[in-house]
């Protein structure tokens, strides 16, 4: 499923225009880019958590050379589904 299929979903479902679920869309997506890039902690019940995390600096290879490089310090988001979202049945 992709952004799109989620727009037709939303608009079918809610009896409103493609354009005003694409808005919704987009907003939602948006406050969530937003909220991570201050180091939000975001919780949507039933679904999950995304956190920003903290990499820490460690020692990489280049592959072609084999040389140790140095790799940075990072932010990074990290999502744990919610209880709901790990129990769905198996599809057949």
């Amino acid at each position: 499923m992709v952004k799109a299929d989620i727009v037709d979903r939303i608009a079918a479902e809610s009896g409103i225009t493609k354009v005003q679920a694409e808005r919704a869309v987009e907003r939602v997506i948006e406050a969530v880019k937003a909220s991570l890039a201050r180091g939000e902690r975001i919780e949507l019940r039933g679904f999950g958590v995304f956190e920003v995390k903290r990499r820490k600096e460690g020692v990489g290879r280049n592959p072609r050379t084999g040389e140790e490089v140095i790799v940075p310090s990072a932010r990074t988001t990290r999502f744990k589904p919610g209880k709901q979202l790990t129990n769905l049945p198996a599809e057949r």
